[in-house]
């Protein structure tokens, strides 16, 4: 009896192996858009026996978008705010802003994407340093009379933290209704978290999906990257500048970085409360709404501006066909300025041919990078872009953790989204665009400025590097959609 037994196990095993595999592969076919990863598993599946589609399950299905679905409502908090912010005031919901006709297929797909009208009447101010970013975030705070809320992705308990600290406390204690949420892993980035410092402050504060991830681990997914500041529902803050005294220029060289954050004006502060306040009710469950935190703003400037909101749940995809849809309508000049960059085949691909086009395609990069792994992989993308014409530009000087986006001097993308995989697919992301020729061609002498510091990278550079090198960016980049 035994024997006989022992004699079916491998018949067994097989038929285990057969029924799993072609459960596995049926899968590949039905959710695998690239052709090539879905040839790949499949081969994986079949070729070991179980142990490949164990692999499959484990590190091919996508539950990224399945998770954050789940977890996270696909609904605005208010559309008493919608109504606010559309009332009274002109929307272009049929037409491109006045002076930009050539970018109207862009407005339209913007359109299209967000289901957000595209407000005029905005005044963005650049705030090029940390002093700028926070003496004016802080002042804003001290200015609060009703409202304050505050969402980042990092706040250090340094220096800079205890700025924030300090001017939230007092905003609290003068009867403003403070909110403050910090990403979990952003979170613990130093030690005694500013959590606790905010509670003893008497600041309610939430923590973004908390998890049980190492300390301070960088590749973690489903984080909230969004960095936005809105007081009394009239003034905000975004970009993708953090709260550490790294942003500081006394800060010692090794922690140093430059960034570049933004104040925002007008009716589009209702656009970044909206946000803040659907991740707020979305931790805490407690809706923020009413005239106190969305008031109907007027109009006090010329930039024609609308927020994009990306992540992994129902706003997926929206922020990567945007940057598609800007590169395809580039017609004279093309910047981007991100600290990580590894952007997918489409992208890439778009980017080529805006060069082939005549478009003068310029890209900066940071010559010091915080993340090995990810310079690395970027460093293979580079010969294809430099062999069709694009440029590409290595900032001098600290760390250049800038993130911006300028077409034909007329269009400006400004917010929290890096170039890669992990904010155009995996976290939580926050973004502006905006149309002004003054605000571009402002943004655009500060990325004049960074290039005419930079080192450019040339075609004869890259092949000249050792094979060790070659081999290391090349192993590198077979973890991008990791990193």
């Amino acid at each position: 009896m035994l024997d006989s037994a022992l004699h079916l196990w491998p018949h067994i095993l097989v038929g285990l192996h057969i029924i799993i595999a072609c459960s596995a592969s049926a899968h590949v076919v039905l959710v695998k858009r690239d052709p090539r990863a879905a040839i790949g598993w499949v081969g994986v599946i079949w070729l070991a026996p179980l142990l490949g589609s164990f692999l499959y399950f484990v590190l091919g299905v996508n539950r990224i978008r399945r998770r954050a679905r789940s977890r996270r409502p696909t609904t605005r908090v208010s559309d008493a705010a919608v109504n606010l912010v559309a009332t009274g005031i002109r929307t272009a919901d049929t037409a491109p802003p006045p002076g930009v006709a050539h970018l109207q297929a862009l407005f339209r797909l913007s359109s299209e994407v967000t289901r957000q009208p595209l407000l005029p009447g905005n005044l963005v101010t650049p705030l090029p340093s940390g002093e700028d970013a926070y003496a004016a975030m802080v002042g804003a705070i001290d200015r609060a009379e009703q409202t304050v809320g505050l969402s980042t992705y990092i706040f250090d308990n340094d220096r800079a933290g205890a700025m924030f600290i300090d001017a939230l406390a007092r905003a609290a204690g003068r009867g403003v209704e403070v909110r403050v949420m910090v990403d979990d892993v952003g979170s613990r980035y130093s030690w005694p978290s500013t959590v606790r410092a905010l509670r003893r402050s008497g600041v309610p504060v939430a923590k973004f999906m908390p998890t049980t991830l190492p300390w301070r681990y960088r590749y973690s997914n489903l984080r909230n990257h969004r960095k936005i500041l809105v007081a009394d529902g009239t003034v905000g803050f975004t970009g993708g500048m953090n709260i550490r005294a790294g942003a500081l220029a006394d800060a010692k060289s090794r922690h140093r970085l430059i960034d570049l954050h933004f104040q925002l004006q007008g009716p589009v502060v209702a656009h970044l409360q909206d946000v803040f306040a659907d991740d707020w009710s979305y931790c805490t469950g407690e809706v923020l709404e009413g005239e106190r935190w969305f008031p109907a703003n007027p109009e006090t400037g010329p930039v024609w501006a609308r927020g994009i909101v990306d992540g992994p749940d129902g706003n997926f995809d929206k922020l990567r066909m945007a940057l598609l849809g800007a590169v395809s309508c580039a017609a004279s000049s093309l910047v981007v300025i991100s600290p990580y960059f590894l952007p997918d085949d489409a992208l890439l691909t778009a980017l080529d041919v805006a060069a082939m086009r005549g478009v003068a395609v310029d890209i900066v990069l940071p010559s010091k990078n915080n993340l090995s792994l990810v310079a690395w992989a970027s460093t293979t993308l580079w010969p294809s872009l430099l062999e069709h014409g694009c440029r590409i530009w290595l900032s001098s000087g600290p760390f250049d953790h800038t993130k911006l986006m300028l077409v034909d001097d007329v269009w400006t993308l400004l917010g929290s989204a890096n170039w890669d995989p992990r904010s155009l697919q995996l976290n939580f992301e926050f973004n502006v665009e905006c149309y002004d020729p003054e605000l571009a061609g402002s943004l655009r002498k500060l990325a004049a400025a960074k290039i005419a510091r930079a080192h450019a990278v040339s075609l004869q550079e890259l092949h000249e590097r050792p094979m060790t090198v070659r081999l290391r960016d090349g192993v590198a980049r077979l973890l991008t959609p990791y990193l």
